[in-house]
């Protein structure tokens, strides 16, 4: 008898599932085979996150696209690899010289995080030397755009970053120029660019009345020059560190960055953190060392292998599939408590891209990346049902020439039929 009541139980539970899968896989067939995705591409991945069972899938193995999506496995690459703080410097000290290189933090001094650990260490130095040759990659990742020079969200990576590696200029009531070094490569005027493509020259127009963000040129010259200035003292360079056993400055607590990169979709701090991680890894900061250990390491079993080639999706050359995304986001929900992962997440109606999208009724109920690049909108990220379940998801949409905010509307359609029906 008890046998015969356990198996009806499980027999009414597995039908209800399937119920509730069929109801779920109508509506999205119903809404994906309508005349507006007709001439774009979409895929789809839903999962629960406790049974691990498929509840929608389209596509789910094809590559798309993914823009700021890419920073989930950017996120997956640091909680991997990074300690609880940040690492600010290396540095050895012989013959009352600190010899110190960077280690690609992005926290230094940034205009949002304001970490000022490296530079209070610095300052209780007598005799300074930046060593700048552990820094093996590109300013800008591959196939970036070239005319975004001048935007705060395409600024240079480099060894030893600060500020940001932007300058921020504004009135108060005067003009302010931070970091203090460019204030007098400011000119206030009005100019086509915000900056000159091959030059440290600014542009801020006199009728300008919010804040203006643009990326300078970075070089060890700079880095040393803009040193030097908050220091008031000088610094020398070298090609190398003298040998020894270099040590470890920390600084900012490591989930502050990701709770930016991943609510701000901050393109700056993603590509540094690949950088700082290859430090940890290898001693030499490089992007591609990252990612190339993630994959061939932590993310081996992927069903179909991804092109990642930068830490921020600003490139068109990433190539991810929503199973990539689904897989990812499933070890995340194992590796970080749920707390933990859900605050360093965009949650919809609340916080960062998400805080006016996707809002649940009195609490958030998507927690979730998106990412946008002109005719492409991915979300990927954890949705609560109303029952309570958990349920991974990826939403990836290539080639459209609707208008995003349509995207969004009809993906937020889609969402809100998961919650209330699974």
């Amino acid at each position: 008898m008890k046998n015969f009541l356990f198996l009806a139980v499980t027999f009414l539970l597995l039908s209800a599932c399937s119920s509730k899968k069929s109801l779920v896989s109508k509506s999205f067939d119903k809404q994906l085979s309508s005349s507006f995705y007709k001439n774009q591409f979409t895929g789809v991945l839903v999962i629960d996150a406790e049974t691990k069972d498929t509840i929608y899938t389209n596509n789910s193995d094809k590559y798309f696209i993914p823009a700021s999506n890419t920073k989930i496995f950017t996120l997956f690459a640091a909680l991997k690899t990074l300690p609880a703080q940040i690492p600010a410097i290396k540095y050895i000290k012989t013959n009352d010289i600190l010899y110190f290189e960077g280690t690609a933090d992005p926290s230094f001094l940034h205009p949002y995080l304001k970490d000022s650990t490296a530079l209070n260490f610095l300052q209780n130095q007598s005799n300074l030397v930046f060593v700048a040759n552990n820094f093996q990659d590109e300013k800008y990742g591959p196939g970036w755009a070239w005319d975004d020079y001048q935007w705060y969200y395409s600024a240079e990576k480099s060894a030893l970053p600060i500020h940001g590696n932007v300058v921020m200029t504004y009135k108060n009531p005067k003009l302010i120029v931070s970091p203090p070094y460019f204030k007098d490569s400011v000119l206030e005027m009005t100019h086509t660019n915000n900056r000159n493509e091959t030059s440290n020259r600014f542009y801020y127009p006199p009728t300008k009345k919010d804040t203006l963000e643009t990326p300078f040129i970075t070089s060890d010259q700079t880095t040393r020059s803009i040193l030097e200035n908050l220091l008031s003292k000088k610094v020398g360079i070298a090609s190398t560190m003298p040998s020894g056993e270099k040590g470890t400055l920390y600084g900012s607590n490591a989930d502050s960055l990701y709770v930016r990169m991943m609510h701000e979709s901050d393109n700056f701090i993603a590509e540094q953190l690949l950088l700082v991680a290859s430090g940890v890894l290898t001693d030499t900061l490089n992007g591609k060392l990252t990612r190339d250990y993630i994959l061939e390491n932590e993310l081996k079993d992927l069903k179909q292998e991804p092109r990642w080639v930068d830490g921020s999706g600003l490139s068109r050359y990433n190539l991810f599939t929503p199973q990539n995304m689904v897989s990812v986001l499933d070890q995340l929900y194992s590796l970080v408590s749920q707390e933990r992962l859900f605050s360093i997440f965009p949650a919809g109606g609340l916080s960062g891209t998400l805080k006016n999208r996707f809002a649940g009724d009195e609490k958030p109920y998507v927690f979730a990346k998106s990412g946008s690049l002109s005719n492409n909108y991915c979300l990927s990220g954890y949705l609560i049902a109303n029952s309570g379940k958990v349920l991974i998801f990826s939403f990836m949409n290539n080639h459209f020439k609707q208008s995003t905010s349509e995207e969004r509307n009809r993906l937020e359609q889609m969402l809100q039929t998961l919650r209330d029906t699974y």
